[in-house]
């Protein structure tokens, strides 16, 4: 009920200043806001949604079971009814009666604000919205007649859906940002379409939300910032040699080849986990290679300039720097997989170059497609092919919108809420730092793997063509180690493990850590946090694998240290970055790295 002391306050001078200023600033920000939106460049529509014959397969698949059914298609809809109805008699009687709401049993983190369960009007939405989603998830989850990769991606997009119209979404139905508004006289929205509007800006029309507080870190100051020197530079990346911190090293260097979809410093974050430095200080001579972030002049760049002017001649530079016939090789994720069509490359040509290779989380057996089928479908590639056609290259925010839609509510929902209906500033974390800061991938590059190993699985099926060789699977015969993590989503452990074992080497080790993409590799001894799972026989599935697995306190890099110490020869005098021939050109973390995507 509203007091005159409520009312007298409402009528405030001060409160009308505010209110006046609060107008003024909309009417700025919403003029940006048409300006920023009209900078949306047009980019092919097969990048947005499946093509239109997959619902059509759908519905012909649900009218078939209605008409051969219709007793089942019926009952599903009167329990449905029967639902609503109970949900909206619940919210009734707590209006009339002004009795307390039923304790609520769901334990959706979206709704753990208590007005969810102590207002009858947000507990009814709460509740409608949870039957509705249940309904639609178990209506597809029972069509019937429809192809497996078709009900899997069109479990896929219903869900997508229903996670897009979660009652937290939007203002009108959302108590906690209600609230905030109220409490902050509106200033809350105006902060949320500030924050909009800078997004969009930022973005040139594309709505991609912030997640990060980016003026908190800078690359090279409290990022990446191990001592190195660039030693090597070339079109397609920069190689940086790091300076020892022991008076004496392994004779046999150690080359690591990080994904070019995302920049290096992931494994040289910060000092207390950094993998790069952790490395060093066992006493080994390391090198990392900084990709290049490519621009459109890159469309006619393939998997062959990342092997010839990437692989290869890095590996070359580094037998000469360090006089060594041999070096030890870690491929991360996409660079892991390239790495083994390399192994496979020097096989062929009887070039034994590489002593031992180190997988991180590296798909080399795309079989199975796991949760980027919905995305590896012809409709979607087709619109990504026709997109690089016309940019020359597969940009950053094409990328990056399909990984965040993997884990839409954690990176697209929540944050949007918080940025744009709570007002808030985006956090301080270097992780998401570095997440939001991608890279391109040439256009020619981006078809071929995406054609020929995600979709054809030509490298463990029949032969990948490259180079005027046919490299498979069974070629990769170096000592190797691959490390795999149990919740990884975009490489899962069990896909690594099968590509593994088709790999011809007689040395195979096989390691599980735990937890995901990144968490499970950069987990440093120190934080004694994730452990990891080891097992020696490879012959079975992977579920006996891991069912005859041993469980491993702590982090999986002592493992690896003991395995490549046995591969990386006698201890010489450290070595300096760079010799004669290859000279310091800048120090770590170099140029290459500071380029940013093209939006």
């Amino acid at each position: 009920m509203t007091t005159s002391e409520d009312i007298s306050m409402t009528d405030s001078p001060d409160h009308v200043d505010i209110l006046k200023e609060n107008m003024e600033r909309v009417d700025e920000l919403s003029k940006r806001l048409a300006h920023a939106i009209s900078q949306k460049q047009p980019h092919n529509r097969g990048l947005d949604a499946p093509n239109h014959e997959l619902f059509a397969r759908a519905a012909s698949a649900y009218w078939s079971e209605m008409f051969q059914n219709p007793a089942k298609i019926m009952e599903k809809q009167v329990a449905y009814w029967g639902q609503t109805v109970a949900n909206f008699a619940e919210a009734q009687k707590t209006f009339v009666d002004h009795s307390e709401p039923t304790e609520s049993t769901s334990k959706d983190g979206r709704f753990s604000h208590e007005m969810w369960d102590n207002n009858a009007y947000f507990k009814y939405v709460k509740q409608q919205y949870l039957t509705n989603a249940e309904t639609i998830r178990t209506a597809v989850a029972e069509v019937e007649d429809l192809a497996p990769i078709d009900k899997t991606r069109l479990q896929y997009f219903a869900d997508q859906i229903v996670q897009m119209m979660a009652p937290t979404n939007f203002l009108a139905t959302n108590p906690e940002a209600l609230e905030r508004a109220m409490a902050t006289d509106g200033q809350s929205l105006i902060d949320g379409l500030e924050n909009l509007v800078a997004d969009l800006e930022a973005n040139n029309g594309e709505m991609i939300v912030r997640l990060v507080d980016e003026t908190a870190f800078e690359v090279g100051g409290n990022l990446a910032t191990t001592p190195g020197d660039v030693v090597y530079r070339n079109k397609m990346l920069e190689l940086i040699q790091y300076r020892p911190t022991t008076e004496t090293v392994h004779e046999t260097p150690i080359i690591m080849f990080p994904p070019w979809i995302n920049k290096f410093y992931i494994l040289d974050m910060k000092e207390k986990n950094s993998f790069v430095k952790w490395v060093t200080d066992q006493g080994y001579t390391l090198f990392v290679v900084s990709w290049v972030n490519p621009h459109d002049g890159f469309a006619d760049v393939g998997m062959e300039e990342y092997i010839e002017d990437g692989y290869l001649t890095v590996i070359d530079v580094v037998k000469k720097i360090c006089e060594v016939p041999q070096v030890n090789a870690i491929g991360y994720c996409i660079a892991g997989t390239t790495l083994s069509l390399t192994l496979a490359l020097l096989k062929a040509r009887g070039d034994k170059s590489v002593k031992s290779a180190t997988l991180f989380t590296t798909l080399t057996d795309f079989g199975d497609q796991g949760e980027f089928t919905p995305f590896l479908q012809n409709d979607f590639i087709d619109g990504i092919e026709e997109q690089v056609g016309q940019d020359g290259i597969l940009k950053s925010w094409i990328m990056s919108r399909t990984f965040s839609f993997l884990r839409s509510n954690d990176l697209i929902y929540r944050p949007a809420i918080r940025s744009y209906m709570m007002g808030e500033a985006p956090p301080a974390f270097d992780l998401l730092f570095w997440n939001g800061d991608g890279s391109n991938l040439p256009g020619k590059m981006a078809v071929q793997y995406l054609r020929g190993l995600c979709q054809r699985n030509e490298f463990s099926d029949g032969g990948f063509e490259l180079l005027g060789e046919t490299l498979k699977l069974k070629d990769v015969d170096v000592p190797l180690m691959s490390i795999s993590c149990e919740t990884d989503h975009i490489a899962q452990w069990k896909d690594c493990y099968r590509g593994v074992q088709q790999m011809g080497s007689r040395s195979k080790t096989f390691v599980v850590s735990q937890s995901g993409h990144i968490a499970g590799i950069i987990n440093p001894p120190s934080k004694k946090k994730y452990g990891h799972y080891t097992n020696k026989n490879l012959k079975g599935e992977a579920g006996d694998w891991m069912a005859g697995a041993t469980f491993n306190e702590g982090s999986w890099w002592p493992l690896w240290s003991s395995w490549v110490k046995k591969r990386s020869g006698k201890q010489v005098p450290a070595r300096k970055p760079g010799n004669e021939s290859y000279p310091a050109l800048q120090a770590a973390p170099g140029s290459y790295v500071m380029i940013k995507a093209t939006r």
